[in-house]
């Protein structure tokens, strides 16, 4: 399996070891389609969890057996989004990913002939979605094993905490790129896992 391979790899790291709680293994959420995920993403933005479900699902509930598709989200004006808890701006940006699934057959690409970065630069042209949600959707949604998200905040404060370092900016950058070299090809599955250590230690 490629888990237990990855963790093997890791664990010779013993810093991010001892972060690393196997049992019971990774979860992957159950979202596979990169359409869906974008239209999620924004939803989700600078939200917590309980609201942002909430949010989603009001969203959802707009279009016949909750599959908004991309003619239905454009036939909708800005105020009836709003009107599930939407920002005027996330409105206008559901609007830009089913403009811009129109345009490129609803997403539905043979996305394993693209490289991460190529998938990186193709949907970083919708607007309102960034490098940060373009690399959750390659870690959960296409399932790439060797992302590593430099300015996600719970994996930067993550890597203060496990490696006991103080640095900020481009010095916290830096360790960053430099620690992880060494857990490549599978910095994704080390990402979950700090993911997994900060949770547990930030109550």
């Amino acid at each position: 399996m490629v888990e237990s391979t990855a963790l093997e790899h890791l664990r010779k790291d013993p810093v991010l070891a001892a972060c690393i709680v196997d049992d019971p293994p990774l979860h992957w959420p159950l979202y596979t389609d990169v359409y869906e995920s974008l239209l999620r993403s924004i939803v989700f933005q600078q939200l917590n969890g309980k609201a942002a479900e909430t949010i989603h699902q009001r969203f959802l509930n707009l279009f016949p057996d909750q599959l908004p598709d991309p003619e239905q989200i454009l036939e909708l004006d800005i105020v009836q989004l709003r009107s599930v808890g939407l920002s005027g701006q996330k409105a206008q940006y559901v609007q830009h990913v089913a403009s811009f699934a129109l345009a490129n057959k609803r997403l539905q690409l043979d996305w394993d002939e693209m490289s991460d970065e190529e998938i990186l630069t193709f949907l970083t042209q919708i607007k309102g979605v960034g490098r940060w949600t373009v690399e959750m959707i390659l870690i959960f949604t296409l399932r790439r094993p060797d992302i590593f998200p430099l300015d996600d905040y719970g994996i930067q404060h993550a890597i203060k905490m496990a490696y006991n370092i103080d640095y900020q900016g481009k010095e916290l950058r830096f360790f960053m790129q430099k620690t992880a070299e060494n857990w490549k090809p599978y910095r994704s599955y080390a990402t979950r896992y700090l993911w997994n250590f900060f949770s547990n230690n930030n109550n």
